[in-house]
Order: C-alpha cells, then structure tokens, then sequence
C-alpha cells in the first residue's frame, strides 16, 4: 500500500462539477488500495475576489486579517471535496493548516513552512480516512493563521509529501503536463515525458505559471518526484525528478518566456566603489525584487547601469531611484514598460557550445533585436520588446526542433 500525495490547482476544483470530478478521480486512485492525503487550492478566482473584496472594505487591510480572509477559500474546497467524497461513500476529513500541522513563521502573506507535524495526518489515514488538506495556509507560533503567497498550495503539498515521506506526489492542472513552450503561443508545443528539477526551476523562476519555484526548490530539497498531469484527461503528464536520461540532456528542453518586465536605466553613472550598493540598497529595503542587471564598460569613469524588475514594480522602484540618481550625480533615470523575456532551458547547454549562437541568430534572422542578455549553466535569457515575444517563441521552438519527440 502506497502513500500518495495529490494537489488540486483552482481550474480544477472551479465548481461543483468540477469538485465531483475530482472525488470520482481520487475514488479511482483510493481503489488501488493507497493512502491519500489531497491537498486543494480555491475554487477558480476565489482569492482574487476576496482580495478585491477586501480593498472594497479598506484600502490597505491589516495583513493579519487579510490572511484570515483568504485561507478561507481553500477551507470552503476542502470542505466541498470531503462532502463530495463521503457522498460517494467515501471516508473522509478535511483540515485545516492548523489542524494538518503546518507551522510557518509570522511573515503574513508570505509566510515559509518551518515544519510539518503530520501526527493528525497519520492518525486519520491508519483509520482508514482520505485526508484533504486545505492549501496555501499554515499557522505561526501564537497560533495566527499565515498564507505562503502566490503558488502556496503547490508549496503546501510538496512539504505534506515531504514531511509524510510520501511514495508518490501527483499534482493535477488543467493541461496535460509541463510543455516545450506556451501552447498558448506555439499550437507544435508538445508536453515533456520528463524534467530535472535544476530544469524545472528555471522554467517556474522565468516565466511557466505550471509551478512555483519555491515548489521545485523544495522538491529538489527533499527528493519529492512530481507527476504533473491533466485532472480531465488520462495523459501520462510529465515526471519532475532528480535526472533526465542521457539523450534528453543533450539538447533544450524547453522555452519560457515572460510578458511581465521593465527596464530601469541610470544614465551617466559616476564608476566609483559604493554606487552599486548605493542603489540596490534603498531597492531591497522597499522591497522591490531586482531581475537582471547590466553594467556598461567604463569610459572617463562614466558608465550606465541597467536593471529588470516586475511592470507592477516599476512605479515603486522609480519612486527610490529617482532621488538616488540625482544624489550621485548620475545624468538621468529612465524606464521602458514595454518589454518581455525569453529563455531557452535545458541541462545539453552546460558543456556543449553553439546554443547561445543559435538563439541570437534565430532571433536576428526573425528581427528581434535584443536589449539585454543574462545566463545561467543551463539558461540563456534575451530581453526583447514585448510586442515580439510570440514570434520569439515560435522562432525558437522551430529553431531547436522541439516539436520533434525524444
């Protein structure tokens, strides 16, 4: 008998014939003879309308109570799920963060897992129950309810299924795995059999919504496979896990790309020790997250420092830099919200040379002329416009054959 772990994403619990879907799938897997422990998400857009529930109520809510107010959504699936499955004739409980052992430290609205006390969890398996577990949520030290952030629920399971040491994580979507590209954007997109972590998570950080990256960091962390599969139809999905094989090492898994960038420039900076700090100092401390940074070379000890951070971030981040660049006597600052990113993926790049040639010229051949470039062992990312970021994609996926089958 296997201990299985599975997540539910908002798509899939949307609504009451959707929640009764997900039942009959899990009834399918508990006839199997398996422990299972689900963990849900809200149903469709709940977080966002209490969100802007909230903001109707007060413009700036506390973000204690705003915590409170949005671990509500997936207590109300949990809830539905447990009532669908013991209409079926199924045992089963839901829980709460608290009452499934999620302890997090006080951070509301982003709040970390510090650890998973599954003591209640095993009792209610070893008495035979389905347990559902509401997502996105956990419980500090005073006992006030916290919310993990965006992709929480993600998070939230891969921890369950760590701290279970669970056979199996199964994490059901509402699309058949993890792809080549956007299908959105590249109708020859085909999912992936498989993925490494290390690929994975440089997909989740540059722009695939399948996952968050702190989900895969935590996955990798502990060794928790995961199964990304379709929860309305019986694809195989795609396996995240420690290694892929041999032959799929030696080439781009995978394209990602990103829609939600700017550029932050400051013109005619004096090149002199503390400049840097003197600028992503006041940054981090507003809490502004920086992406990629460039700096010119040099001349007459004049130079121009490029930086990305999110479009909803940059109002925020020009507000900080703006009094800087004149107190350092820079020339100007100036911004560009009009821009995106685009990143080829895959382990086949760390030892063998030509991909980086490739990319460049494909995006030349097509027009795209790049603002910025950044790197990783196992990623090449362009900044581009924003209005060329589908033709990229396209360009790129024909470019490295990735509509071909390993």
């Amino acid at each position: 008998m296997a201990l299985i772990v599975q997540k539910y994403g908002g798509t899939s619990v949307a609504d009451a014939e959707k929640i009764k879907n997900v039942a009959r799938r899990i009834i399918e897997r508990r006839k199997r003879g398996d422990q299972l422990v689900v963990v849900v998400s809200a149903m469709g857009d709940t977080t966002d309308d209490l969100i802007k529930l909230a903001r109707e109520v007060t413009e700036q809510p506390s973000e204690r109570e705003l915590d409170v107010l949005l671990s509500t959504g997936e207590l109300v699936t949990s809830a539905l799920v447990t009532m669908a499955l013991r209409h079926m004739g199924y045992e089963a409980i839901s829980l709460s963060g608290l009452q499934a052992g999620i302890k997090t430290d006080a951070n509301h609205s982003r709040a970390r897992i510090l650890d998973i006390d599954s003591t209640r969890m095993r009792k209610e398996l070893e008495s035979g129950k389905i347990v559902i577990v509401a997502g996105f949520q956990g419980v500090a030290d005073d006992m006030d309810v916290t919310t993990i952030g965006r992709g929480g629920s993600d998070t939230t399971a891969v921890a369950v299924a760590a701290g279970l040491r669970a056979d199996v994580f199964e994490r059901y979507t509402d699309v058949e795995g993890i792809y080549t590209a956007d299908p959105r954007f590249v109708p020859e997109a085909r999912p992936l059999r498989d993925i490494s972590y290390e690929e994975m998570l440089e997909l989740a950080t540059y722009g695939s919504k399948m996952m968050h990256p702190r989900a895969i960091e935590l996955a990798g962390v502990y060794d928790v496979p995961i199964l990304v599969v379709s929860s309305f139809t019986e694809s195989p999905g795609t396996l995240i896990h420690g290694e892929v094989s041999m032959e799929i090492r030696n080439k781009v898994r995978s394209i990602a790309h990103d829609l939600d960038v700017a550029k932050i420039t400051v013109v005619g900076v004096p090149d002199r020790p503390g400049i840097a700090a003197a600028i992503f100092v006041p940054l981090a401390e507003a809490g502004v997250s920086v992406d990629t940074i460039v700096q010119n070379a040099s001349i007459n000890n004049i130079t121009d420092l490029t930086f990305t951070v999110a479009k909803s971030e940059l109002a925020r981040a020009m507000k900080v830099v703006e009094p800087i660049t004149r107190s350092i006597g820079a020339r100007e600052c100036v911004s560009d919200a009009r821009l995106g990113k685009i990143s080829i993926i895959g382990t086949g790049m760390q030892n063998n040379p030509g991909y980086a040639a490739r990319m460049f010229s494909t995006l030349s051949e097509h027009g795209i002329n790049i603002q910025l470039i950044t790197t990783s062992e196992i990623r090449i990312t362009c900044i581009i416009k924003e209005s060329l970021v589908k033709d990229a994609l396209r360009a790129l996926h024909r470019a490295f054959r990735l509509d071909e089958k390993t």
